[in-house]
């Protein structure tokens, strides 16, 4: 298992920049003085397909050689990643296929299919998403790239917290939602050389809480088909982003379904921005646990805006 390092996002910063938005960072007086803390947001959503994941991505499409990306590349993917994986497949000009929960967002399925994805259902399960899969790229020979558990996806994440870093003067604690565990290892990769002192927290909804436990445990514990509103975040940790957040995190905190629309409700009214049900567990957190960040100022990446307008979580 290859460990990716300090250099292999700066590296990765280099290649990715013709190809990704430096998304700015916003505030807020009014969530300042709600939560006693001074929040920073960094806007992933406002990437071209609507979330961090290009940077990952593009680090992949753009690292193949003009021979591997002959057969182009393939994934499973709740959505995000196959959106932006999607986008820069068509960027580079090379085929994608990607296989997708049948219940995954329609806005994201959309995003998919109009960067040339082709898509392919599967069950709301992991067992499911990994057996389709399998199948679709022993038909295409496709590169697999994995929507986290994959080096150069980690080193591409990581330039996130980067650019976070430069756009602020010095945070204490940085808060991002983790599922598989990709930005959060990212984090950890760029903040464990760059800014040590940062305190680096997960946020993860109750429903699908295997993160924490495995945080708790010492070792990964890995659901199924877990059932939450934040779509993005039903996947487990693999080895790679357990690496990671074992020894770099400093908490991992977890929120109700109720918090998170509670969230996603105060970020689109006061930020005045769209940010997807997945990216509202840090918010969350930090109203839950006010205590815990008063004072401190703090990082929240908010990873992307692939909302399905017709679906709104708080509407019954």
């Amino acid at each position: 298992m290859y460990i990716p390092t300090y250099q292999d996002m700066l590296d990765a910063h280099v290649r990715i920049q013709p190809h990704i938005k430096r998304t700015p960072v916003l505030t807020s007086d009014f969530l300042n003085e709600l939560t006693g803390a001074q929040l920073f947001f960094k806007c992933e959503n406002f990437q071209t397909p609507g979330a961090f994941k290009v940077r990952g991505a593009s680090n992949a499409v753009f690292g193949l050689d003009d021979e591997q990306a002959k057969v182009g590349v393939a994934t499973h993917s709740s959505g995000n990643h196959a959106s932006c994986l999607s986008y820069a497949a068509m960027r580079r000009g090379i085929p994608c296929n990607v296989v997708m929960p049948r219940t995954a967002p329609q806005a994201k399925k959309d995003t998919v299919a109009r960067y040339g994805g082709k898509i392919t259902e599967c069950e709301p399960s992991t067992t499911s998403r990994e057996e389709t899969f399998a199948r679709i790229q022993a038909e295409t020979g496709g590169n697999f790239v994995h929507p986290y558990n994959d080096p150069r996806v980690i080193a591409g994440q990581g330039t996130c917290a980067r650019e976070f870093m430069e756009q602020t003067d010095g945070l204490e604690m940085m808060v991002a939602p983790i599922g598989g565990g990709g930005m959060i290892s990212g984090t950890c990769l760029t903040l464990s050389t760059q800014a040590p002192e940062v305190q680096i927290i997960a946020s993860e909804p109750e429903q699908a809480d295997d993160a924490y436990r495995s945080f708790k445990a010492g070792y990964i514990i890995a659901d199924d088909a877990p059932q939450t509103i934040a779509d993005g975040l039903l996947v487990p940790l693999k080895e790679l982003t357990w690496h990671f957040v074992s020894n770099h995190v400093t908490d991992i905190l977890t929120v109700s379904e109720d918090e998170i629309i509670d969230a996603m409700k105060l970020t689109w009214k006061h930020l005045r921005i769209v940010m997807e049900p997945s990216c509202a567990p840090p918010l969350a957190t930090i109203l839950k646990k006010k205590d815990r960040f008063a004072g401190k100022r703090v990082g929240i990446i908010i990873t992307g805006g692939n909302v399905d307008l017709d679906k709104l979580p708080w509407i019954k």
